[in-house]
């Protein structure tokens, strides 16, 4: 992921501490608990087809179309970018499913850019349809679907969006994710944008990257979390990062979260599974869990 991306040598100015918890959290986080949902943490990456797993936590001579095949053992879920790019049919998403039959897996595709991104969200009733049609042969491999607008997508165009997002079904869990600086830095519409994902039980998208620290907002709008982490392939403050996201994700499991979907980016996306490995050890052992992690072909990487 190329977003929010700086340069190397300028990534020990940034301060990459996450933001308080905002005050409505509490209130979100307290109607979990009372729900007594069984909490679900899932943890992957936005791709499985990365030849550069090959030898490393694929086998070697792997091929590309068998790669989801060895994905599914490494991690228990999958941010799907895949469906940005294409309106795929309910057949071509079985063929995926099926791959992870019989494993506690979730796919969470993404809403195709024809839509969100060059539609303008004007006559998509029958692109929508296509799509949930084709997503929903995931079956109880189907997490959340997430929304992604563009960067250049203003809040002055709001209006749209939210008649959008209050027409998308309510038996299917979404996520929202936007990018445009003004949804931040104005207060009022911040707030407007929250109280009308909450009203609709839409998610807010959670994107930590260097160069956004607004996007890193910590705004909690339903009692599960999508977070979105882009690395800087293995600098030294990935570590310290992500052991500040543990922490964080250990609050909300203590206090009434669902679900969490944690999704590892990486600028060079072949250092993921490294990054995996150390974050999903502290985890289980900081939040009592039992995540599985990639396992790599020659043992665990040497991560310091």
């Amino acid at each position: 992921m190329e977003f929010g991306r700086v340069p190397e040598n300028e990534l020990d100015k940034i301060d990459f501490s996450l933001p308080a918890e905002p005050p409505g959290n509490a209130a979100i986080l307290k109607a979990g608990k009372k729900a007594n949902h069984k909490q679900g943490v899932y943890f992957g990456c936005a791709k499985w087809g990365r030849k550069e797993w090959v030898g490393k936590i694929y086998p070697k001579g792997t091929k590309e179309a068998d790669f989801l095949d060895h994905y599914v053992h490494h991690y228990n879920s999958i941010e799907l970018n895949a469906t940005h790019y294409k309106v795929n049919t309910p057949a071509e998403i079985k063929k995926w499913a099926d791959k992870a039959k019989g494993r506690h897996f979730k796919f969470c595709p993404k809403v195709p850019q024809l839509i969100s991104h060059y539609s303008q969200f004007k006559n998509t009733d029958q692109l929508t349809t296509s799509f949930l049609e084709g997503v929903l042969a995931f079956g109880d491999h189907l997490g959340p679907i997430f929304l992604q607008v563009s960067d250049k997508y203003a809040p002055n165009r709001r209006d749209i969006l939210y008649s959008y997002l209050a027409s998308l079904p309510t038996d299917v869990q979404f996520f929202l994710e936007v990018r445009h600086p003004d949804w931040f830095a104005d207060k009022a519409i911040l707030k407007e944008l929250l109280q009308t994902l909450e009203k609709n039980n839409i998610g807010f998208v959670i994107t930590d990257t260097a160069g956004r620290r607004d996007c890193a907002h910590m705004h909690l709008t339903i009692a599960k979390v999508f977070i979105r982490y882009v690395g800087n392939s293995l600098h030294k403050t990935d570590y310290t990062r992500t052991d500040t996201w543990i922490q964080r994700m250990k609050y909300w499991l203590d206090n009434g979260i669902q679900e969490v979907y944690f999704f590892m980016h990486m600028h060079d996306e072949a250092t993921s599974p490294e990054l995996t490995v150390y974050m999903v050890d502290k985890m289980n052992k900081e939040c009592s869990l039992n995540l599985i992690k990639p396992k790599f072909e020659g043992g665990d990487p040497r991560l310091f």
